[in-house]
């Protein structure tokens, strides 16, 4: 069965996420596939509008799926995992390919539109967070969650966390936590809000051509009422004052100085930061300062170094499965005991030297394997 379904109805180019038993996180064969129909459909003058959404399975047949329900989960973190372990090359090609599929979905010369219901988180992000327009619903759960795993906001995460009102970005980044579509759309990483019982109707309307482009699309959400205004009492006014700190020191600091003063949503955030990797909170933290900088091309040459840096750390004398991201992996995914063994364990055991050699590309210039993005 095909993981990536492909078709175009009338002037519409439509994509469906079809892994719906791994919540549609990607594989390197299903970011090939997107690459390809993309690439084809960006020449082709009888494609004028994009569209892609997740699936889900059908709640009383396991072999079924239903279109919407879920976008994607992020990338394929068990494959992730044995590849790690194993040498393979192909994890390599993975993020090379879906940081390239990031930076074409930024750049696509025609409009187009990420259907985001249920869960879109990692991967997921990387490929909705590039669309024209960015549909939600209140079914939506959104997060950059890779801080919990032993990794960092990567897929452009950088880039788009970065330019959220004020500090929010570097809140989403650390603590990887989870927001709903409301509150996607207060965060600047959605466009619309629509009930998910529409989402059916807008998808035949482009398939129909009865919307015919996305202002046509982003018309009908307004003129129908369903664009919600931004969540209420969110984000805490504490993220800008914790979050624009300096460093970690001084916002778990003045986190805990909050929490022992009665601040319920500090104490919150205190005991979510102590679950992540101390050394990606800091990496991840360094990443989301320069990358506001940055323009999205250099920004992913950035996290190809990163990430490159996550799975061989060979300034830190590690390998195997005393890497970081290979343990987080381990106990979320593998192992499920929901505790790994970060190294080392506490934020103020992270020394200057252990972060910055990830910044540090292993490649030089004219060898990157992103040194071609424009």
């Amino acid at each position: 069965m095909h993981e990536v379904v492909i078709e175009q109805a009338g002037s519409a180019g439509l994509i469906t996420l079809a892994r719906p038993r791994a919540l549609n996180a990607l594989s390197l064969d299903m970011i090939r596939d997107l690459t390809a129909a993309l690439l084809r459909w960006r020449d082709d003058d009888s494609v004028a509008i994009v569209a892609i959404r997740g699936s889900s399975r059908h709640p009383t047949d396991a072999s079924a799926h239903l279109p919407f329900g879920c976008f994607c989960a992020g990338g394929d973190i068990r494959f992730f995992h044995q590849a790690a372990l194993a040498g393979d090359p192909a994890l390599e090609d993975f993020f090379t390919e879906e940081y390239r599929l990031n930076h074409l979905i930024h750049h696509y010369g025609k409009p187009l539109v990420a259907f985001m219901d249920g869960i879109v988180m990692g991967g997921g992000m990387g490929v909705a967070q590039g669309a024209r327009l960015r549909i939600a619903t209140e079914r939506t759960k959104m997060a950059m969650p890779e801080t919990g795993i032993g990794l960092f906001p990567d897929v452009g995460g950088g880039y788009f966390l970065s330019r959220c009102p004020g500090h929010v970005g570097e809140y989403l980044a650390l603590t990887g936590l989870v927001i709903d579509g409301k509150q996607a759309l207060a965060a600047g990483l959605a466009d619309h809000v629509v009930p998910s019982a529409q989402l059916p109707t807008l998808w035949a309307g482009l398939a129909d051509g009865s919307l015919a482009d996305a202002a046509a699309l982003a018309r009908h959400c307004v003129d129908s009422g369903v664009r919600t205004g931004a969540a209420p009492g969110w984000p805490d006014a504490g993220v800008d004052r914790i979050f624009g700190l300096p460093d970690l020191a001084s916002m778990l600091q003045a986190l805990q100085a909050s929490a022992s003063a009665g601040d319920a949503w500090a104490a919150h955030t205190a005991s979510v930061l102590a679950g992540r990797s101390p050394l990606m909170l800091h990496v991840t933290l360094e990443q989301l300062r320069r990358a506001r900088a940055m323009d999205l091309a250099a920004e992913l040459r950035m996290e190809r170094d990163l990430v490159r840096r996550c799975f061989h750390p060979a300034h830190l004398g590690r390998r195997g499965t005393a890497v970081e991201v290979v343990e987080g992996i381990r106990a979320l995914a593998v192992d499920k005991d929901h505790h790994p063994r970060w190294n080392p364990a506490r934020l103020d055991a992270v020394r200057p030297e252990m972060v910055a050699p990830f910044f540090d590309s292993p490649w030089p210039a004219h060898a990157h394997p992103l040194r071609d993005l424009a």
